[in-house]
């Protein structure tokens, strides 16, 4: 019998979240970023908060273009932390704006942040096949490392355990217990 990861519940936001989004593998620089800034916000709140506001957290950061982020200052954090749709945050949003200029960094300094990302896993998502969510740990090896790495690059609020969470959402780990429906359609994805 299929069962879907109960980390989701019944929220149809979450539920499409799950079923759409969460396990499939991102190799967008911009979308990583992206991703990666939100499970920083997310940090001491539940992720469902955070999905629930993403789209005035995409309008407060200019569609979480990088560029433009990195160019701002204390005029736009204020202005952040006005705007009731988003997690205000001072130093949230500081990071923010600190890990767009990490982010461009990266993607001048070589093969860009996707492959900078990926390379964690080496190239291909993980597939450790979980029975039960109890299976699921906080954080591995790999989310320590690149935790490790990110912020010797310069980001802030991504910890083992975020780092983690976002691999996850990512696809960088298939983390969708075997007896999900969206584990085998995502097992094939890469």
């Amino acid at each position: 019998m299929s069962e879907r990861c109960t980390w989701c519940g019944t929220d149809p936001l979450y539920v499409a979240y799950h079923d759409t989004e969460w396990g499939v593998p991102e190799r967008d620089p911009r979308a990583l970023w992206e991703k990666l800034v939100l499970d920083g916000f997310q940090a001491g709140l539940s992720w469902i908060t955070i999905l629930r506001k993403r789209e005035a957290f995409r309008a407060a950061f200019a569609g979480f273009d990088p560029e433009t982020v990195a160019g701002w200052g204390e005029a736009e954090v204020l202005r952040c932390l006005a705007d009731p749709g988003i997690v205000r945050h001072r130093g949230k949003i500081e990071a923010t704006i600190g890990n767009a200029r990490a982010f461009l960094r990266i993607e001048e300094a070589g093969p860009g942040f996707a492959a900078y990302c990926w390379d964690t896993v080496d190239g291909a998502p993980l597939q450790p096949r979980r029975a039960t969510m109890a299976d699921v740990p906080a954080a591995t090896p790999e989310s320590e490392a690149l935790s490790k790495r990110l912020r010797k690059d310069g980001f802030r609020f991504c910890g083992p355990t975020i780092v983690y969470a976002w691999m996850q959402a990512c696809g960088l780990v298939n983390d969708h217990v075997v007896t999900c429906p969206r584990h085998d359609p995502v097992a094939t994805l890469g």
